[in-house]
Parts: structure tokens; C-alpha cells; sequence
């Protein structure tokens, strides 16, 4: 397949690594609790968790996943800019498409998560809406020599846009509920502020998630983007609220399509014999992801 660059020998980006080392940070957590919705009541001058401080929920790692860099080294979407650690890809959309995620060991607030990741593989496709490029990385958090979480993560660079995405018709949420065979289910109402407190806590600035004139003038999307581990978190965390007495172990999320923050989505869960199968339906009832959970 013809790809501009792709002579550029991406191989050599294949095996790349690199490391850092962060500490788990009350603060953001309290973040985490409040973008979920959780009271954080204050006792003692400090806010209290929703969780134990020594064992933190499995999407907590997501935190602390993406690097922190100096505003001169980032590029033109808030990323860090291509050509270091990522190849130079030529096309300027990236998303995230999935991970699969094994929870190994229980770690706390305070504690210094030592974060390794490396590039997997570079594999260019032609698919329905064009040319695009999957990119896998593998990521470790681990403190001491102890390995806490392992994650398999795929991210996808698309093409330009050539027009505009359409919205999709909204219905009610008794409507979407009606479609589906659910244990547990919650209709989630997207806002920017929002959209930025996770930006927040989570380091990630791309520009997709809270710049409106970015997203829909340069991007081509009808509106902002909800974070793809955000909407994942969002399910994890609705399986334990059902499921207290119950540990995840690991999940497997699959995006199927994007949520914008022009309307209403929707949030479902369905006991299994391994844990849970859960999914993110968009305001028109169609599935937008996928996870699956194993529990203990």
C-alpha cells in the first residue's frame, strides 16, 4: 500500500522504548472520583476517596499513561509531536482503538509506579473510511520489580477528513434501553468541563477532547470527542458498583465508533460467568464500544 512516508522505514521504530517513573497522585484520583460523579466530602482538610488508597481501580493506570512534555515539544493536535518516540505518521487523525489490560497486583496513593512502554507493531491498512495506520504499544507499570498492570494498546492515525461527520439521530433513553438485555445500565450526559477534567488528570492534551473549533473545523467531527479510556472507565466503574465483593482481573476494550458531546450516550453491563460483558451505546442506540471483564 502506498502510504507517503511509509519508506521512511518505520521498522526501525519497532522495539523502541522508554521509561518513567510517577507518583500515584491523591490529587488526580480525587479528580477521577469527581468526573465520575462520586462525592469527595473533605475530612481532616483532605477530600476522601471513593476507593482504598492502597488498592486503586484498574483504570486508574490510564492516569498516568501519557508523557509529560514541554509545550515547545508538542505537536499541532497537543500531542507530543511526532518523529521522537512515535514515527512522523503523515496522517493527521489519531484515536484510539482499544486495550487489552491484565490487573496483576493491587498498588496505592503515594506509591512511585515505575511506567515502561514500547512500540509492537506498525501496520498500515486500507479500510471503509480510507488509509489508516495501527499502531501497538505495550505498556508496564510496575513498582519495584513487581508488575502491577500489563497493557496491550492499539491507536489508529487516519486520513484527513474530506467532509464533515454527521450527527446521528438522538432517541430517548427508555428507546435505547428497550434494545438491549442489560443487568445494569446509566444514561451519561457529556459537557466540556468535563471533557476537560479528564484532559486534566490524565495529562492528555489532545485537542479533540476540549478545543470545539479544533475538533469540528480542523478535524472534521461534529463535536468534541469523549475519551475513549474515559467511556471504558465509565463501564469498569458501573461493573464495580454492581459488583463490590467482585476484583477485575482484566478487560478487553474495543471502540467501535466514536461519542461526541452533542448528546446523551448510554452505558450498559451483563453479568457472565468470567464477569461482565459491557458496552457503550451512542445517543442513537448504536454499540460505540465493547469491553470485556474477568473478575474474581
Amino acid at each position: 500500500m502506498d502510504i507517503p512516508g511509509e519508506k521512511d522505514n518505520w521498522a526501525q521504530y519497532v522495539g523502541r522504548q522508554e521509561q518513567t517513573v510517577e507518583v500515584v497522585s491523591r490529587r488526580d484520583l480525587t479528580g477521577l472520583a469527581g468526573v465520575l460523579g462520586y462525592p469527595i466530602p473533605l475530612k481532616e482538610g483532605r477530600h476522601e476517596l471513593p476507593w482504598s488508597t492502597s488498592d486503586v481501580p484498574p483504570f486508574a493506570h490510564w492516569l498516568n499513561a501519557n508523557p509529560n512534555v514541554a509545550r515547545s515539544a508538542l505537536g499541532a493536535d497537543g500531542h507530543p509531536a511526532r518523529g521522537g518516540f512515535i514515527p512522523n505518521f503523515p496522517f493527521p487523525r489519531r484515536m484510539w482503538a482499544g486495550s487489552q489490560v491484565t490487573v496483576y497486583a493491587p498498588y496505592g496513593v503515594d506509591q512511585a509506579v515505575t511506567h515502561h512502554r514500547s512500540i509492537e507493531s506498525i501496520v498500515p491498512k486500507v479500510g471503509r473510511s480510507g488509509k489508516m495506520i495501527f499502531l501497538t504499544l505495550a505498556h508496564e507499570y510496575r513498582v519495584d520489580t513487581k508488575l502491577l498492570v500489563k497493557e496491550t494498546q492499539k491507536l489508529v492515525y487516519r486520513e484527513a477528513a474530506t467532509s464533515s461527520v454527521a450527527i446521528e439521530k438522538v432517541r430517548t433513553a427508555g428507546q435505547v434501553k428497550a434494545l438491549f438485555d442489560h443487568d445494569w445500565c446509566d444514561t451519561i450526559t457529556p459537557d466540556p468541563v468535563w471533557l476537560f477534567h479528564y484532559s486534566a488528570i490524565s495529562f492528555n492534551g489532545h485537542r479533540i477532547h476540549f478545543d470545539r473549533d479544533y475538533a469540528t473545523g480542523h478535524e472534521g467531527y461534529p463535536g468534541l470527542l469523549v475519551h475513549g479510556p474515559l467511556c471504558a472507565t465509565l463501564l469498569l466503574d458501573l461493573y464495580q458498583k454492581a459488583n463490590p465483593d467482585r476484583r477485575i482481573t482484566a478487560f478487553d476494550c474495543r471502540v467501535v465508533a466514536p461519542i461526541y458531546d452533542n448528546a446523551h450516550f448510554f452505558i450498559f453491563g451483563r453479568a457472565t460467568k468470567a464477569g461482565a460483558d459491557l458496552w457503550v451505546a451512542g445517543p442513537d442506540g448504536k454499540q460505540a464500544m465493547t469491553v470485556s471483564v474477568c473478575a474474581d
